[in-house]
């Protein structure tokens, strides 16, 4: 139903326009890059695939371009475009976005192109073996006063879909992007899983070579006892090692560490700080880790203690 909405056709030297309503626009050469070749593909996925590789060095570089192919006898028809360039005319041009319904190109309608079809006063589409292209009214000669009339037979079947490129919240870009990452991630994924499930027969393994070793672990009120010791053992040391690493985040410019005692019970940190505002900006650091500090009497040094 798309395909029945109003064609215009345009050009860079079109005039602007005015519309409240959804129409298809074409496009001239100016818009895009054409070129054909006879390849060895059965489909259009295949051609697609390596359309990129094709236009090296034919279009400019650092722009995100799509691509449109079809077969045209024994040849591909490859055709790259700008999207956003597109877009970015069309509303110079005066076209809402949201009004474009689809995007064709010339060179899809080629076979009608038995005429040229006058571009304003000094240009004409004309198909030079079997590809539109433009050239000066002037070398048209004697078929200057034969021009095509634009209409609607000239829409093709396949076109691009500008509303749905532009409606969406993510461009296709953006959407790639996003599929890599994701796509990253899963492997990622699967990989660690893979590691994560070679360690685990590798631990039942060794778990299995320490039973027979020892035959009084298999009792679960003997593994039961040894996990709670060794649980009890390692949230000690886990403590000290929080402890030193907070420490640490506290010595800064005008900050020294004059003492540091540390049994398995307690601790008992001391600071010498320069002035009252290096020592005020460690007792902030202190209470961010939900430390306690005491100052020590006529100097500006800070001393922290507290339980394991």
């Amino acid at each position: 139903m798309g395909n029945n909405k109003e064609l215009i056709l345009v050009h860079t030297s079109m005039k602007p326009v005015d519309l409240s309503y959804t129409v298809n626009v074409m496009l001239t050469p100016q818009f895009y890059t054409l070129k054909k070749e006879v390849l060895p593909l059965n489909y259009a996925y295949q051609a697609k695939r390596i359309a990129p590789s094709l236009f090296e060095g034919l279009v400019e570089e650092g722009r995100d371009y799509e691509y449109l192919v079809w077969k045209e006898e024994e040849s591909w028809v490859f055709l790259a475009y700008d999207l956003e360039m597109i877009a970015a005319f069309l509303e110079r041009k005066g076209f809402t976005l949201e009004n474009v319904s689809k995007i064709f190109f010339a060179q899809q309608s080629v076979d009608l192109f038995d005429k040229p079809l006058l571009l304003g006063e000094n240009e004409a589409l004309v198909s030079l073996d079997d590809m539109i292209v433009l050239v000066p009214r002037g070398a048209l000669g004697e078929d200057e006063g034969h021009s095509l009339v634009f209409d609607n037979r000239f829409t093709p079947k396949k076109g691009v879909m500008l509303q749905d490129a532009y409606a969406s919240v993510l461009s296709l870009r953006q959407a790639s992007t996003l599929a890599a990452i994701f796509t990253l991630f899963a492997i990622m994924f699967f990989v660690e899983g893979s590691r994560y499930s070679n360690n685990a027969q590798v631990g039942e393994a060794q778990m299995q070579e320490l039973f027979e070793a020892y035959p009084s672990l298999q009792s679960k009120y003997t593994r039961d006892s040894i996990v709670t010791k060794y649980k009890t053992i390692d949230s000690a040391e886990r403590k000290k090692r929080e402890i030193v690493k907070m420490v640490s985040g506290m010595i800064f410019k005008g900050v020294t560490l004059t003492s540091f005692d540390m049994d398995e019970k307690k601790y008992k940190v001391q600071f010498s700080c320069k002035d009252a505002e290096v020592s005020k900006r460690v007792q902030a650091l202190a209470k961010k880790n939900n430390l306690s500090t005491t100052a020590i009497a006529g100097s500006n040094d800070l001393k922290i203690e507290g339980a394991l």
